[in-house]
């Protein structure tokens, strides 16, 4: 008999449990008073959540948060799946908010939750690495690190996801879901967001977001577009083999360098000669190795360099081509061809596609923070992005933040040593990320995307 209560109490607790989480989930939301220390629960109905989240991003001990913990990753850049003292900054923060999180997820990633713990599901994403470069910008937090630098602003990304991450943590009673927050690692090897969608960050997830700061546009600028946005790119490795011998016999030879020397000029000619003016790739041959003396033809010769297209579609016929070119210009000139795409080095990045559903919302609440004349349709870009992965798997959209300020500096290009950043940035990043995930999660919001 007692062995029955207990089993049926059992059950009972199965079956409300989500109801008892979502009951606590209110009373802790109500304790905490809904949004900031100078809020009242009774006020808090009276303000738009966009002036909320504006009004959190912009309180300057939360900005000089963000800075300090960007000025804090720049001092100590660490390069991809290398990054322990960033990560370890991330969870000390994530703690202090009272974040909870999971780690480690691809080696050095945090993936963090905010909200009901309930579906639906939004992501927000952040790169954490640095680059083998020497800054050489002089100032109070320059890199301690001789090589490494943060050059491309994934330092900034990170302060920028924690402000959101602390906008959020205080209007998660106002949530009508859950957040994940995804912290990256390798995104500069194009690795990370692979390794991280491996390790299920995207379980559930219906939409995701993400950012770059660049300096081509002016400061607090947005700049997206729909559809293609940036380019996919490849890398390919071909290694010619013929026949050596002395150079001054060739006859007696089979030239694998006459063979990649006209493969090379092929190759140009898909572009020039066989795709639409209007749909733009890119293919270029930026490393040649063959022979070792003057006088003597090489067994071999490797070529190798990258291709780029805005469309999977073209994309994959590109690829495809490039094989079929080199592999005929060995043989016209009696020589076989070993092609590598697998791109160990440096993988394949399929283009970045912006679900133009979740553009358009993202644009809208871009236009509510940063003004109607600060958003702009961007062109097409030539450079890519592992933020694509997660756009192969859950629709969401990427866009570019404009940081250039010729007073402070902010006008040097990413992967330059002399890259330098406007850090009033910061809360209008951390405004866009908060304000994308608060509105995702309406019903409303969800039912028109």
């Amino acid at each position: 008999m007692a062995l029955d209560i207990l089993q049926h109490i059992f059950l009972i607790s199965i079956i409300l449990s989500p109801f008892f989480f979502s009951l606590v989930f209110q009373v802790s939301c109500h304790e905490e008073h809904c949004f900031d220390s100078s809020s009242s629960p009774t006020a808090c109905p009276n303000v738009s959540v966009k002036d909320r989240i504006l009004r959190l991003a912009y309180d300057e001990e939360t900005v000089d948060w963000m800075k300090q913990i960007r000025r804090k990753i720049h001092e100590h850049p660490e390069l991809a799946f290398e990054e322990v003292k960033t990560s370890e900054l991330i969870r000390h923060e994530l703690d202090h908010l009272g974040v909870a999180y999971r780690w480690p997820v691809a080696r050095t990633g945090v993936v963090a939750t905010v909200g009901s713990g309930f579906p639906p599901f939004v992501a927000l994403r952040a790169d954490m690495d640095a680059l083998p470069i020497q800054e050489l910008v002089e100032w109070e937090h320059k890199s301690r690190v001789d090589g490494k630098m943060h050059a491309c602003g994934h330092d900034a990304h990170v302060a920028m996801l924690l402000g959101a991450a602390k906008i959020l943590q205080k209007l998660r009673c106002t949530l009508q879901g859950t957040v994940v927050l995804i912290f990256q690692p390798a995104e500069e090897r194009g690795e990370g967001a692979k390794d991280m969608i491996k390790e299920s960050v995207l379980e559930n997830v219906e939409a995701i977001f993400g950012l770059h700061i660049v300096p081509e546009y002016p400061l607090g600028v947005v700049a997206t577009r729909p559809r293609e946005f940036l380019a996919g790119c490849g890398s390919f490795k071909a290694t010619i083999s013929g026949k050596g011998g002395h150079a001054a016999v060739p006859q007696q030879t089979i030239d694998p360098i006459l063979a990649a020397s006209t493969a090379v000029i092929s190759l140009q000619n898909i572009i020039s000669r066989e795709t639409d003016p209007l749909d733009s790739k890119v293919v270029s041959v930026a490393m040649i190795h063959g022979g070792t003396a003057f006088n003597v033809i090489p067994d071999s010769t490797t070529i190798a360099g990258t291709f780029r297209a805005f469309s999977k579609k073209s994309f994959n016929a590109l690829r495809d081509r490039i094989e079929e070119v080199i592999k005929a210009q060995a043989a016209v000139h009696r020589c076989s061809a070993k092609i590598d795409f697998s791109g160990k080095e440096h993988p394949t990045i399929p283009p970045t596609v912006n679900d133009e559903k979740v553009h358009e919302h993202v644009m809208r609440l871009s236009r509510e923070i940063v003004g109607e004349e600060n958003t702009k349709l961007a062109p097409t870009f030539m450079g890519s992005e592992d933020f694509a992965f997660y756009l192969d798997k859950v629709p969401g959209s990427f866009l570019f933040l404009g940081i250039n300020n010729e007073k402070t500096g902010a006008i040097h290009p990413p992967h330059s040593p002399y890259y330098t950043i406007d850090e009033d940035v910061f809360p209008i990043g951390a405004a866009i990320h908060a304000a994308f995930a608060h509105s995702y999660l309406s019903n409303s919001t969800r039912s028109s995307i």
